[in-house]
């Protein structure tokens, strides 16, 4: 590539953000006193040198002159299209700028170097793909533009300088990358700068070009939807006209519904909210219809009903008696929060620190005892609303607590459905078998009821779905279960725990004939005075045909037994009015299930050979019978140590080992022959082997039952017992003593050992129940021995039963 330079001394023309190029004309305005000056002094100095005027034209950025000027020739001088006094001017080469010197004129001369390369011919691979490139991208560009006469123009330059000068006239470069353009020497070098200048401005107008289309189609489609709705609410307002409806009349009005509704501030806050982003969503819109789903649960939602207590305590009770015999703890209960309730509201103590008055009671106890029913008698008498809730079997947080708008099919929890189905905020709401909660990946329901059952957090509960806060202290919350031990510590120190123990005979009696009778009559369709059912037959039918702490199984036998009557009439065989006796029952129903181990023949009796006793046990199902076995294994098959049977859990195997522990230790002071426990082994077995056992309660049974076969005494059979016992003969304390004494009471049995810490518990226990039996406060298993075992017979010899 070759060079050349020849040294010239120029007039300088400023050009204030401004750069020309060489091969660009342009025209200039002499009323700029600087153009003026160079124009004149190069007039001035072209009239001794032949050829055109000339001068440097220099770019002036900020006050600071280029390093690099264009020699520019003076083509004419006139008046521009505006009537202006000016000079087109045509750049011809670069020069580069060295020292001021003197001139003719007012205009600032310089002396300057011509800067000439030249590109070889032909031109290199290399370059020749660089000019087919720039005129490809440039002819793009103003095709773009419409400038097709440009296209010829610019495709008509071979030259490699002038080529990558051309881009001067290009608009969109800034002042800044013309003067790296001049200031680039080298053609190849300046015209891979135009190129890359050229290339990256179309990126950009590609760029916004797509930018643009996206933004026309989007307004476009607002425009068409905005169209489309407003002659859809054309359509619609004449539809009303012709059905004659008022607009107002439209249900989907939701502003309005919400600005007439009754509602919390905060609530309406948010309901309001929600209707902006409605009127902002198209119908298409998913949002939309989420938002109208729950504008309508909240706008459905009781959020200033309240029911008025009745506070009429006597008569509160009144109804809770005539719908449930016994209970008299839930009775209690409900009397005393009713009259707390009325001293509150006399006083003007209806919300204190935001919380109402409302109450969480645990109802805890065996099936059929009428917990679940006893829920609608409390909101019956309260005067109000009442709620079921099932709880069995949910494993789904979300359950109580509501699923998150953003999933679909998305509903608030149970817990608010409760209060949305009762009406009001202030109903009771039965949260029936909490006991039968699971968990799951899906959380823990339980704890979601953490916040729902504590009176300290539950008037500000907020439910996922919702999302504003819900007040539940005024809720009378009752929660059911059978077994005590399945409900979270947690969630069950937030309840007050009430037990309902289960009935007594005399209790089912008056249940049967007050309540289960007339429903099963009615049911049956029998008349009153059709079918009369005895005292007598209730009485053996909860004694013999029933045994459990409830009276489901009594209702379906008296069920049992309208059924039959009612067939036998139709079939002719018995004729009406019919009085079923004690003695009617085996004829229609068959034989007794349940008779007491009293009512037995003494031979038939299981306590009728040593090593057996009678125990008390607490199951799901209330309060229970348990007989505990004890045999010596041959000393001849050389089987030492002990067996346990009948399914039963670690607590209770160790209850074993310490009550043979115990009478290994002091079989000398009780005259027992301990001898025979070292070399022979001792079999414990608990009929009823499918049923899982566990507890430590039948120590004192098992060491009774142990004691008994070595000392070849029999247990009495009128004599059942429960306790725990250590290591040094000492009764403790356990649990379920009410459960434990019905079930004695209902087993036929008359006296009844309990550990001495026990006797506090037997206040719970039905007077009538009481009467009945005779009760043993110990503190020492050998008052037990002395009590339960029958004496020796003549002092003779005890012989020990061995296992088959």
């Amino acid at each position: 590539m070759a060079s050349t330079s020849t040294p010239l001394t120029l007039p300088v023309l400023p050009l204030d953000d401004e750069v020309v190029l060489p091969g660009m004309v342009v025209p200039l305005d002499l009323n700029d006193a600087d153009v003026r000056a160079a124009v004149e002094a190069a007039q001035a100095a072209a009239r001794s040198e032949p050829g055109k005027p000339k001068v440097l034209l220099v770019p002036r950025i900020d006050g600071t002159y280029a390093s690099t000027g264009v020699l520019g020739t003076v083509e004419q001088v006139g008046r521009l299209a505006d009537g202006d006094p000016g000079a087109l001017i045509r750049g011809r080469g670069r020069v580069k700028i060295g020292a001021g010197t003197t001139g003719p004129g007012a205009a600032l001369w310089v002396e300057g170097t011509t800067v000439e390369q030249t590109v070889p011919e032909p031109l290199p691979g290399h370059v020749a793909d660089l000019v087919k490139e720039y005129k490809a991208l440039a002819t793009a560009w103003l095709r773009k533009r419409g400038a097709w006469q440009v296209v010829d123009r610019v495709q008509a330059i071979d030259d490699v300088s002038a080529l990558a000068d051309n881009s001067g006239y290009s608009p969109f470069l800034t002042t800044e990358q013309k003067v790296e353009l001049l200031e680039t020497a080298d053609p190849v070098a300046r015209l891979k700068l135009a190129t890359q200048q050229l290339r990256d401005h179309l990126a950009e107008q590609d760029v916004a070009e797509t930018i643009a289309k996206d933004v026309q189609e989007g307004v476009d489609k607002q425009q068409r939807e905005f169209l489309l709705r407003r002659q859809l609410e054309a359509v619609r307002k004449e539809l009303r006209e012709l059905n004659g409806e008022q607009e107002g009349e439209e249900s989907d009005d939701y502003r309005a519904r919400v600005e007439a509704a009754d509602l919390p501030e905060k609530v309406r806050e948010a309901a309001l909210k929600e209707v902006d982003k409605l009127e902002r969503s198209s119908d298409q819109s998913p949002e939309g219809s989420w938002i109208r789903t729950w504008l309508d649960t909240v706008l459905e939602l009781p959020w200033n009903e309240r029911t008025e207590d009745a506070y009429d305590i006597q008569g509160a009770k009144a109804v809770l008696d005539a719908e449930h015999a016994g209970l008299e703890d839930v009775k209690e209960r409900i009397t005393e929060y009713l009259a707390v309730r009325k001293r509150r509201s006399d006083r003007g103590l209806g919300v204190i620190g935001g919380r109402r008055g409302g109450a969480v009671l645990a109802l805890v106890g065996p099936p059929g005892v009428g917990k679940t029913s006893l829920g609608e008698s409390v909101a019956h008498a309260m005067g109000r609303k009442f709620v079921r809730v099932a709880l069995g079997g949910v494993r789904d947080e979300a359950e109580i607590r509501g699923h998150r708008r953003t999933y679909v099919g998305a509903l608030p929890g149970r817990i608010v459905r409760a209060i949305k189905e009762a009406g009001s905020m202030n109903p009771v709401v039965l949260l029936d078998e909490i006991d039968k909660v699971g968990s799951d990946f899906r959380g823990d329901p339980a704890a979601a009821l953490l916040e729902v059952l504590d009176p300290a957090q539950n008037h500000t509960f907020r439910d996922h779905y919702l999302e504003v806060e819900l007040d539940l202290s005024d809720v009378v919350f009752l929660a059911t279960a059978n077994v005590l031990e399945a409900i979270p510590e947690a969630l069950l120190d937030r309840m007050e725990l009430v037990r309902l123990d289960g009935y007594t005979e005399d209790e089912k009696i008056v249940i049967a004939r007050d309540h289960l009778l007339p429903r099963q009559l009615e049911r049956a369709g029998i008349e009153k005075d059709e079918v009369t059912l005895e005292e007598s037959a209730l009485r053996k039918l909860a004694g013999e045909y029933t045994r459990e702490a409830g009276v489901r199984t009594l209702e379906r036998s008296i069920a049992r037994l309208l059924r039959k009557v009612a067939a036998q009439h139709e079939l002719g065989e018995r004729e009406l009015p019919f009085t079923i006796g004690a003695d009617d029952l085996r004829a229609l129903i068959g034989r007794p299930h349940h008779v007491p181990e009293s009512a037995q023949d003494p031979a038939e009796r299981r306590t009728a050979v040593p090593g057996v006793a009678t125990g008390l046990a607490v199951t799901g199902a209330g309060g229970d019978v348990l007989y505990v076995e004890a045999s010596l294994a041959d000393p001849e098959t050389g089987a030492a140590g002990l067996t346990l049977t009948g399914q039963l859990g670690d607590v209770m195997k160790e209850s074993a080992q310490i009550a043979l522990s115990f009478l290994r230790s002091h079989g000398a002071e009780l005259e027992l022959p301990v001898a025979d426990l070292k070399d022979r082994g001792v079999h414990i077995h608990f009929p009823a082997g499918a049923v899982p056992k566990d507890g430590p309660s039948a120590g004192v049974t098992m060491t009774t039952a142990l004691a008994s076969l070595l000392s070849g005494r029999l247990v009495r059979t009128d004599v059942a017992m429960t306790g725990e016992v250590s290591l040094t003969g000492r009764v403790l304390p356990i649990g379920g003593v009410k459960q434990k004494l019905l079930a004695a009471h209902r087993a036929g049995v008359s006296t009844v050992i309990i550990p001495k810490r026990n006797e506090a518990d037997l206040d719970d226990v039905p007077v009538e129940v009481l009467d009945k039996l005779d009760v043993h406060a110990v503190t020492d298993v050998r008052q037990v021995l002395e009590l339960a075992l029958s004496p020796a017979v003549n002092g003779a010899a005890p012989e020990v039963p061995v296992a088959a």
